[in-house]
């Protein structure tokens, strides 16, 4: 039996009312050429019954006791036989087209790594009007990549051969969350990445949804990560101050930058973040023109509000999601 083109990778927690969705809008596809690796990572709900109830040969049902989303999204990679990997949230909805389209992508980009959709937001039942549309070209991402994440985790797919490159999931706890942001970052300095602009994926806001907010060690990961490829792009040490104090002031995470963050040298960074970028992508620094100018001029409004001394003005979640 010949392996599948895609594997599906589907770990479940505590999946509740809408895995059944899920599963069924798996079985909807178009594109039939694919498994699904489902784990259940320990749920204490009917989780585990409702995917054993699925009647297609496609599906591969495992248990385990809870070992959390990366080693949980690792072990599928493991047992996964497909070229590419696709995720899936056990609350998202994926759109019959989406596997086709993101698969037909990859085998007309083979120096893509990752591809990624819009995506459709619902809140708990039903639609809210709001969709994330993030950039679709290299350069765009590749930019953007360096202050957050301009991918929705369970919208992409993985060439298999790009993620054995760089390494699965970091499992390392000062690593994450965000487990997905951080393996983007290495992707992407590894192979190109794009989003499909079409919302391919339903997203689903439920009350169990982490955002940076409301869970330190997310924005904590989110800082770091974003430090780092500030830090990489414009050829600095990973540790220097600026990159940390610039990604701190524009997430509007003014505690936790140092006690005198110095404008001159984060936009003299910004400024060799950019250019590093557009090097990395093979494109000329102007095309960063318009969203280079839009950091520069967030950058200065939460400095002005750190220098008056207000309170941090932590910005709201883009589109990640955890699971325990």
């Amino acid at each position: 039996m010949s392996n599948p083109r895609v594997s599906v990778l589907l770990p479940v927690y505590n999946g509740g009312p809408y895995l059944r969705q899920a599963l069924d809008s798996l079985l909807g596809q178009s594109f039939a050429d694919f498994e699904v690796i489902a784990i259940d990572d320990g749920s204490a709900d009917d989780s585990l019954r409702i995917l054993e109830s699925v009647a297609d040969s496609r599906f591969k049902v495992y248990h385990q006791e809870n070992r959390g989303l990366a080693t949980t999204l690792n072990r599928a990679i493991g047992l996964a036989r497909g070229r590419y990997l696709a995720r899936q949230d056990q609350d998202d909805l994926s759109r019959p087209a989406r596997f086709e389209k993101q698969a037909a992508f990859l085998d007309a980009h083979p120096d893509t790594g990752l591809v990624g959709t819009w995506a459709e937001v619902w809140q708990e039942h039903g639609p809210s009007g709001r969709f994330h549309r993030h950039p679709t070209e290299n350069a765009a991402l590749q930019f953007e990549l360096l202050f957050d994440n301009p991918f929705v985790h369970s919208s992409v797919m993985l060439r298999r051969s790009a993620v054995e490159a760089v390494g699965a999931y970091s499992t390392d706890p000062s690593r994450q969350p965000p487990e997905d942001y951080e393996l983007w970052c290495r992707l992407a300095r590894h192979c190109r990445v794009a989003n499909l602009p079409e919302p391919l994926l339903v997203y689903r806001e439920v009350a169990t949804s982490m955002s940076r907010a409301g869970r330190a060690p997310f924005l904590e990961g989110l800082l770091r990560l974003s430090a780092e490829q500030l830090a990489w792009h414009a050829g600095r040490d990973p540790a220097d101050e600026a990159a940390r104090d610039c990604a701190a002031l524009l997430q509007g995470a003014y505690d936790r930058a140092s006690a005198a963050p110095s404008l001159r040298r984060m936009l003299a960074l910004l400024r060799g973040a950019a250019q590093g970028v557009a090097r990395h992508a093979g494109v000329s620094v102007a095309v960063f023109g318009a969203a280079a100018r839009a950091r520069r001029i967030r950058l200065l409004y939460h400095w002005g509000r750190c220098r008056l001394g207000m309170p941090p003005l932590h910005l709201p979640p883009a589109s990640g999601k955890a699971t325990p």
